[in-house]
C-alpha cells in the first residue's frame, strides 16, 4: 500500500507524480494552491499524452532560465540529473545554448546552478560506491 493510497485519484496521481518531478519525498498540503498544483498541474499537465517528463523537463529548464529562476533551477536541474532523465553533458549542452539565446550572463547563473548539482550528484555517488 502506497502512503497516498487514501487520497482521492486526482490528488494521488498529483502528488506521485510531483515526487517523480521534484525528486524528493512530497506530503500532503492544504489550501487551494497546493490543490491546483498537486491535482491540476502534476496529476493532470505533467501527464498528458504527447511529451515525456524528460521532454517537459527540458522545455521547463529553458523556460526557468528565461525567466531567471535559478531558485526553481535549483530544484529541476538535480532533479533531471537523479532521475537519469538529463546527464552531465546533455545539462552542460543546455548552458551553451542558453549563453547563446538568452545572454552569457543568464547562461552563467545556469552554468553555476548545473556545476553546483553535478559536483553534489558526484559526491553522492561516490559515497554511495565506498
Amino acid at each position: 500500500m502506497g502512503k497516498f493510497d487514501d487520497l482521492p485519484e486526482a490528488r494521488r496521481r498529483g502528488l506521485e507524480k510531483m515526487e517523480e518531478v521534484y525528486g524528493f519525498e512530497m506530503t500532503d498540503g492544504s489550501g487551494d494552491f497546493f490543490r491546483y498544483t498537486a491535482e491540476h498541474l502534476f496529476g493532470d499537465i505533467w501527464q498528458r499524452p504527447g511529451l515525456s517528463t524528460r521532454d517537459r523537463r527540458i522545455f521547463l529548464i529553458g523556460m526557468l532560465v528565461g525567466q531567471r529562476a535559478n531558485d526553481v533551477l535549483t530544484i529541476q536541474v538535480p532533479a533531471a540529473l537523479a532521475n537519469e532523465e538529463l546527464d552531465a553533458e546533455a545539462l552542460r549542452e543546455l548552458v551553451i545554448l542558453a549563453c547563446h539565446y538568452d545572454g552569457w550572463p543568464n547562461g552563467s547563473r545556469m552554468n553555476a546552478v548545473v556545476e553546483d548539482s553535478i559536483a553534489k550528484a558526484e559526491r553522492a555517488r561516490a559515497k554511495k560506491e565506498s
